[in-house]
Parts: C-alpha cells; structure tokens; sequence
C-alpha cells in the first residue's frame, strides 16, 4: 500500500485570499493507491474513461460515485453502483460528510482528505531574487519563500508554464545556499529517449552497452556537493521513476552495468511545465516520487498575470544585452502590455532581443522595433519559428485559445454562459481559460 500524502507547502498568492479549507480524494488502499483529485468541483469515481477519478479495480462500477462540495462538507451520493458504496461498514445512497471520511468501494479506499497547505509568509522586500527579478506581490510571495528555502537542503518541486523560469529558480536556490561553492548540473529529462537519460543521471560502465567505450559519471555523480536539477520530469518513464525514488530515498547511485552503489549528497530541485498531481491522479506519475520530490512545492506565476513586472522585466532584460532603456512607456510598451504572452518571460527576452537586432540605431525602449508574432486579423496563426518545437506549438495553440475566447464573447456582449454554450464548453472550464489569458466577463 502507497504512503499517504504529507501535507506540503506550497507558495501562491492566493493565500491573501483566506480560502476555505480545499480537499481531495485520495486513494488508500486497492489497485490505483496514491492517486487523487482535487474536490474543487463535482467529482465522479468509477472505471468510466470520463471519470474525473478513473480507476482500473474491476469490483468498481463505471460510475460509481460522485462527491460534490457543498455548505460545510462534501455530498457523496452512490450513482447505482452494482457493488455500493460502503460508508463505516453500512451501504449509502447519499450523505454529508467532512473532511477525514472514507469509503469503500469494490477494492478500493477513499478518503476525502485536506489539500496541500499554503503557506502563508510575508512578503519579500527584495525586487529580485539570483536572475529572477519582480515587484508584483505573487513574486514577492515567491522571493521570501525562495530565501527560506535557500537556508536548507529540503527538496524542492517547481512547476509552471514554458519560459516562466523554473531553472532560474534552481540556479538562483543553489547560488543562496551554503552549496553554492559545489557544482550546479541541470538535465533536461524531457529531451532524452529512456535509455539515454538513465545513462545521464544515472551513468553507465564501460561496455555496459553497445557504444559504452568507456565509464561516465551520472548528473547524480557530477552534482554530489552541489545541486541537481531535474527539469521536465513529467514525460518520464515508469522505469526511470523507480530509479529516481530510489536514489532520492537511499542517497546511493547505481551506475548502468555497475554491481555496487556509490553514495551521493545532492540537493535536489526538480520541475515540470506539467500538473503532477493530475499526472498522478491519471496514474501515468508515481505518487510516491511526486510527494518525495515535492516537499516544497512551488507554482510560478504566468507573465500575463504580473503585468505590473514589464518595466522592471524590460530594463533588467535589455541591461543584461548591455543597452539601457530609460524610460519605459510609450506605444511599444503598451503593446507589450496588451499581449498574452503565451511564452512568458522566455518570449518577452526573445521579443527584446529581435527588437535589438532590427533597432541597430536606437538608444532608448522607444526607439525599439518591436514584432509580437500576435494573431494576425486577416491571417492565420503567427509560428514562432525561433522557439522549440513544442513551445512553438504552445504559443499557436494559446494564441488561438486568446483569439478565439475574445471573439466569443464580443460576440456575446461579455456574457459568459451565452459563449460558453455556443462553444460546447463547459462553464466553469470558460471561465479558467478566460482567467488564463486575461479576460474577464461583463456578465454570467
């Protein structure tokens, strides 16, 4: 049986907000332990492919149950199940019930348990923390965490968009911390086929594969003193997450091809554009990796939701390339101000620098050429031909999103279900992907 999840802390600005106690549903026991969901909305349970919660018992209905949240608790109601839904010992059909209940269904336990706690820190005075610089309050949240979490070794998980800055973030934890004299290795898991990365994190002996001419040493090996940063975590193999549970657990590598472990003392930073819980809700992520990797789990703010940062962002960018700004405001910026930024800062940085390039005269911001790569009103979708394939790709597909919401609900006068009903979308989901790109609505 799986670990229960520890509580973890996590840093969002949504602490301010003093939110009621949020919960999940948590498997305990059965097949599919360790997965779970959040409760933020009605969930269902069962071995249906829509199910929020899909498990693989075959004691378990397709739809077996749902849990809703309501005033004061959670309404679970049994959705005809063939085998029921057993609550301390007596079948139900539907009840209220709070936070700590569990239920039996077919083979499987679940319990609705309290989510991860946030945590609740004053703000950082600093407007910069190693290379990441900000003055909006989400970045300021982050900054006073990131120099709590410097004075320790405790393992840290990031996760956020492409291009918000998830190795800044590494490289800015070990240059703070008492290992900053030790090397700092950055692997990006996501970009190596299977064989491949086990040989670079783990390394391989000599002649432990065809092409293994002779020893190498693993990020593992290359980091001891220092720091490892593990990026892109969540497209890794089943194989390769044992791997790393273990290493994590026993501080000892094993090489590819070797017979004998060697000892390592690593402080590890890992990160993923991906939700892992929903990874390990869907069960493609081992929970008990995703809760070793995350006791300090950090969710980098997107660009478009610190607008306030560009000033600050644009002078330290273009300084870094050796021109100085001055003011920053007019036009240019008002259209840096305007868009999605689907890339975040990594497309802000790309945006200056092309700027540069085609303003070989300028010696002010507004003196810049500046090309967003937008939406085109007459044309298609801009492809951003300077990122990585699939950054590239996820800038298409934002721009579109942005493009598409927009017209929507101009169409609509700003009315959110009468755009949502036309799109075939649910309405809660309308609402997160206006949120996401900026956009609000005049009316439900």
């Amino acid at each position: 049986m799986n670990a229960v999840p520890e509580t973890r802390l996590i840093t969002r600005s949504e602490v301010l907000a003093k939110k009621p106690l949020s919960c999940q549903l948590v498997v305990i026991e059965g097949p599919d332990a360790g997965r779970a969901i959040s409760l933020d909305q009605l969930r269902e349970v069962g071995t249906a492919p829509g199910c929020a919660l899909r498990l693989t018992d075959d004691h378990v209905s397709a739809r077996h149950l749902s849990v809703a949240p309501v005033a004061g608790g959670f309404e679970v109601t049994d959705l005809s199940s063939t085998n029921g839904t057993l609550f301390e010992g007596a079948k139900v059909t539907q009840l209220r019930v709070g936070p700590g209940a569990s239920f039996k269904l077919g083979r499987s336990l679940v319990r609705i348990q309290a989510e991860a706690t946030a945590l609740d820190v004053t703000p950082s005075r600093a407007r910069r923390f190693g290379e990441l610089v900000g003055e909006s309050l989400a970045m300021r949240e982050l900054f006073a965490v990131l120099e709590l979490a410097a004075q320790s070794d405790v393992t840290v998980l990031v996760q956020g968009e492409t291009g918000t800055g998830k190795e800044l973030v590494a490289r800015a934890l070990h240059d703070a911390s008492a290992r900053h004299a030790g090397p700092f290795v950055a692997v990006d898991c996501g970009a190596l086929p299977e064989s491949l990365l086990e040989s670079e994190l783990f390394g391989h002996v000599k002649g432990a594969f065809t092409g293994a001419s002779e020893r190498r040493a693993g990020a593992f090996l290359r980091a001891d003193k220092g720091t490892l940063f593990l990026d892109e975590l969540g497209g890794v193999s089943a194989a390769v997450q044992a791997r790393l549970l273990r290493v994590l657990e026993e501080r000892k590598v094993k090489a590819v091809g070797a017979d004998a472990e060697t000892p390592v003392d690593v402080r590890v930073v890992a990160a993923s554009r991906l939700n892992l819980e929903q990874a390990v809700a869907q069960g493609t992520f081992r929970s008990d990796l995703f809760y070793r990797l995350s006791v300090l789990c950090i969710e980098l703010p997107p660009l478009r939701n610190r607008r306030e940062d560009l000033p600050l962002l644009v002078t330290e960018l273009l300084r870094r390339r050796g021109f100085e700004a001055g003011q920053v405001s007019g036009a240019g910026f008002d259209a840096l101000r305007a868009h999605a930024w689907p890339g975040n800062v990594r497309e802000l940085r790309n945006v200056l620098e092309r700027a540069l390039a085609l303003s070989p005269a300028a010696t002010s911001f507004s003196q810049l050429k500046l090309s967003l790569g937008a939406v085109e009103p007459g044309g298609g979708l801009a492809v951003r031909t300077e990122l990585p394939f699939k950054e590239a790709k996820d800038a298409v597909v934002d721009a579109f999103e942005a493009e598409y919401l927009r017209e929507l609900m101009s169409r609509h006068g700003g009315n959110l279900s009468a755009a949502a009903r036309e799109a075939g979308v649910d309405r809660k989901h309308w609402r997160s992907l206006l949120e996401k790109h900026g956009l609000r609505a005049d009316s439900d």
